[in-house]
């Protein structure tokens, strides 16, 4: 066998040997798996997947695949699928079923070009030499996406060793010069080496000599500047083996067999070192398995004496917890039944407080009653005088009293239904778009008789135009209380004014004014103050519970509105309330 045959079997087995996989960059291309797939993870059985695929367990990464393909039609999620399973078969050497989920991949994919790259170097790998072209070229064609681990060296590379088995030479020789200027750039002396060899052996075995001695010169000096790292030891003397047996065969060829001799025994030297480095590896090997196994039976002793302790923690650790679960449970319960005995109290005081509301409530409600009542006995002894004598003046003045006595009785009554009806939250209430004018002038109607009695002069000047959103059976007591009280507080030929404003956004203003006796500002705030305290009575002549004004702003809270006093003593007193508005389309 010649020297020229001897380098031809080294550089094809050398090129087979680097493109039957794609390791170059194959922690950048796990980490961009790792990456693009974590939008995924919330789903369980895909999370495993990416797991299984990350740890190089193909066997798992098929079978969850497959039942993850089974169970759900999301497209890009079933393209990751195909690839990672086609990825899995690859590296089993199982190329038919690999070539079939790559086929099952669209061009959108993001990993597409890594998927014409397997597809590729499988096609290589069948000796498929014209098909391994056409998908390496559209790699090349497409542009090399380096984020997603694609080594643009390795894609070259390829395409040279195609080319050189269909023995066109031209084009193997185009694509093994590109490829040593980007390892050139790129700087990894190691890969340098290899692509200097390899450009060398194709020029060598065409007899071109005087083109491929300079390149297996530079990988020779290339190679003794390499220096020695733990890590990669072995492939560095490898190389230095490979560059100095090139250069005794290159001197031999050339009849300088004083060279030759030289470069075989450098070559021998590191072989041995190789030899000796990979026997230094397997004493240390025996002798970590050794160590192993006694450090083994010092772990197996260990474990024994920490199950043993971790059987007392667990014991102990038992017993602290039911103790502290009886402490919090005792602590638990205490503080429930001091909390209990809080709303017990808060609950009698609360109870202690109506009951004092109800008994004074009706204490002041049934002597007004019997004021009232006896006033309209004593009415009627003098009425049936007067019908005795036949004097109609008197008898119309004293009907008109008996219908004021009966009109305040009636309200008082009134009242108290629906106060008692609030209180026990039997009211029916209905909030819908009611117009203030007409109720006014509904509820002012029935108070017609009082205010001629005391000779009182009213205007009604809401806007017609005002819509309010109110329980309409609410907002007429809130209008007949606060016009009973008007007319109650307001002196003879006084005014009563009801009128509307709009100054406030979203709420309508309902204001009932009179020229009555007023109040103080102490008498306005009590007034306003959220309590079921009756108020008091300011005025002998005057009779009254405050039990309407205390409806009306129960009403006015529960139609969502705000209710307001403004009043100055002897002049008079505005009562205000603010409804939520509706703008009238119409």
């Amino acid at each position: 066998m010649s020297v020229k045959f001897k380098f031809l079997i080294f550089f094809v087995f050398f090129s087979q040997l680097l493109s039957s996989q794609i390791n170059k960059k194959q922690n950048a291309f796990f980490t961009q798996i790792k990456n693009k797939t974590e939008k995924f993870n919330k789903n369980k059985i895909f999370s495993k997947v990416q797991t299984f695929f990350l740890e190089s367990k193909f066997d798992s990464v098929l079978v969850y695949s497959s039942k993850l393909l089974t169970t759900q039609n999301d497209f890009e999620l079933n393209e990751y699928c195909y690839f990672l399973r086609g990825y899995s078969f690859y590296k089993k050497r199982i190329f038919k079923e690999a070539r079939k989920e790559f086929f099952n991949i669209s061009k959108k994919f993001e990993f597409y070009q890594n998927t014409q790259i397997l597809l590729g170097t499988i096609a290589l790998e069948k000796k498929e030499f014209n098909r391994a072209i056409l998908y390496f070229k559209e790699v090349e064609k497409d542009g090399f996406n380096e984020l997603l681990g694609i080594d643009k060296s390795n894609v070259l590379y390829n395409l040279s060793l195609c080319y050189l088995h269909l023995k066109k030479f031209d084009r193997a020789e185009g694509y093994l010069t590109e490829n040593i200027k980007l390892v050139e750039k790129q700087k990894d002396t190691l890969e340098i080496i290899e692509s200097y060899g390899n450009i060398a052996n194709f020029y060598y075995e065409q007899y071109k000599d005087n083109l491929a001695i300079p390149y297996f010169l530079k990988a020779y000096k290339l190679s003794k500047k390499l220096t020695i790292e733990s890590s990669i030891k072995g492939k560095i003397f490898n190389q230095k083996r490979k560059t100095a047996k090139n250069m005794s065969a290159v001197e031999e060829n050339r009849k300088d067999y004083k060279k030759a001799l030289k470069y075989r025994k450098e070559s021998q030297q590191w072989k041995d070192s190789l030899n000796n480095q990979n026997r230094i590896y397997e004493v240390a090997k025996k002798e970590k398995e050794f160590a192993v196994k006694e450090k083994q039976k010092e772990v197996t002793f260990l474990e024994t004496e920490n199950k043993i302790k971790e059987a007392q923690k667990k014991e102990l650790l038992y017993a602290a917890i039911v103790l502290l679960i009886l402490l919090l449970t005792s602590i638990y319960f205490y503080r429930e039944k001091v909390k209990r005995n809080k709303i017990i109290a808060h609950q009698k005081e609360d109870l202690d407080a109506l009951n004092a509301t109800k008994d004074k409530l009706f204490s002041i409600v049934s002597h007004d009653l019997r004021s009232s009542v006896n006033a309209l006995k004593s009415s009627n002894v003098v009425l049936l005088d007067n019908l005795a004598s036949k004097n109609i003046d008197a008898l119309g003045n004293l009907l008109k009293k008996n219908s004021a006595i009966v009109n305040g009785a009636y309200g008082l009554l009134d009242n108290l239904l629906h106060w008692a009806l609030s209180q026990t939250k039997q009211v029916y209430f209905e909030i819908k778009s009611t117009r203030l004018f007409f109720m006014v002038e509904q509820m002012a109607y029935n108070y017609k008789p009082l205010m001629l009695e005391k000779n009182i002069q009213f205007e009604n000047k809401v806007s017609k135009k005002d819509l309010v959103l109110a329980d309409q059976e609410s907002l007429k007591l809130i209008i007949r209380n606060l016009l009973d009280n008007a007319i109650k507080f307001s002196n003879k030929d006084g005014e009563i004014k009801v009128y509307s404003r709009n100054e406030h956004k979203g709420y309508c203003d309902l204001i009932v004014e009179d020229t009555g006796m007023g109040m103080t500002n102490e008498t306005r705030l009590k007034l306003l103050e959220d309590t079921l305290l009756l108020s008091k009575k300011e005025h002998e002549d005057v009779i009254g519970t405050g039990l309407g004004l205390q409806l009306c702003k129960t009403m006015v809270k529960k139609n969502n509105g705000k209710f307001s006093i403004e009043s100055e003593l002897g002049v008079g007193t505005k009562m205000i309330v603010s409804l939520p508005k509706k703008q009238d389309n119409g």
